[in-house]
């Protein structure tokens, strides 16, 4: 059965962008009851799902919404605008308490955390979290948001494609951190190649390249298994194995694959083009 929740609010703005409040590993199979939206006036709102009811609104941008995340302990919500500026904010006061520039000018496209991994990176802070931008650029921080610690530990650029209309028209610039390899992240759409770069932020380079047949719309990759989805324009959804760079071609879809999600699980996989949202279910190692 699925089961749809209205909240009936806000119809003269669009919502741009949802996330999942983290829930604390209590009991298996829990889920957190809070969703984050950004939205095209550039506002931030909470929602209770159990209450089916906003519980905070908050207005860090004056321009639209283009990505947001949650804190690994959903003490802070990080969003990013159109105009390139990222804001942290505390979902418990409701205050802005950080705006950074350094993306100024280019719409966010990516924000993720995870928690600090193996390598010490010689930065304080117990989170690392990424942000990526439209022009080819994505930055790498360090953060401990009790102690009100922001550091930039990297910074990626990477020359984008020639095209006669501007950036706007280029595959989106994509990156994740790789949850089976600790301390490298995985970039798509950047550079003038069509290929997937695992870049360590230890050693400071590329360390492993994937080809790949189109530039890349969408990347997700599996917490559970080494696996990478990779959605493209031409209606294509690629499975990488990265350990063999085997890979298996899917179609199905009527338009760009621009989104695909790997569950928690890691054993099914949401994909969604125009007018299509289908889920695959994995099988095997």
């Amino acid at each position: 059965a699925v089961f749809t929740i209205s909240f009936g609010l806000y119809s003269l703005q669009s919502c741009q962008c949802l996330a999942w409040k983290p829930h604390p590993i209590i009991t298996w199979g829990a889920e957190s009851q809070h969703v984050v939206a950004g939205y095209s006036d550039g506002t931030i709102r909470v929602f209770s799902i159990s209450r089916t009811e906003m519980e905070l609104k908050m207005h860090p941008h004056t321009g639209a919404l283009t990505a947001i995340a949650y804190s690994m302990e959903g003490e802070m919500i990080l969003s990013g605008s159109k105009d390139g500026l990222v804001a942290v904010s505390s979902p418990l006061t409701g205050m802005t308490i950080r705006i950074l520039t350094d993306h100024k000018g280019s719409p966010i496209t990516v924000l993720q955390c995870t928690r600090k991994q193996y390598c010490d990176f010689g930065v304080e802070g117990s989170e690392l979290w990424l942000a990526t931008s439209s022009d080819q650029r994505v930055s790498i921080w360090a953060s401990d948001w009790l102690k009100d610690k922001c550091e930039l530990l990297d910074w990626l650029s990477f020359p984008a494609s020639a095209s006669p209309e501007g950036l706007s028209s280029l595959s989106p610039s994509l990156a994740a951190f790789c949850p089976w390899e600790p301390g490298t992240l995985v970039s798509v759409s950047f550079g003038m190649q069509k290929e997937a770069l695992f870049y360590s932020l230890c050693k400071k380079q590329v360390v492993k390249k994937i080809s790949l047949p189109y530039f890349a719309m969408s990347l997700s990759l599996s917490p559970a298994a080494q696996f990478m989805a990779v959605g493209f324009g031409e209606r294509l959804l690629r499975l990488l194995h990265c350990p063999t760079s085997d890979a298996q071609d899917y179609a199905g879809h009527d338009d760009s694959v621009h989104l695909c999600r790997f569950a928690p699980s890691g054993r099914r996989l949401l994909t969604a083009s125009h007018s299509a949202v289908l889920v695959w279910e994995l099988t095997g190692d």
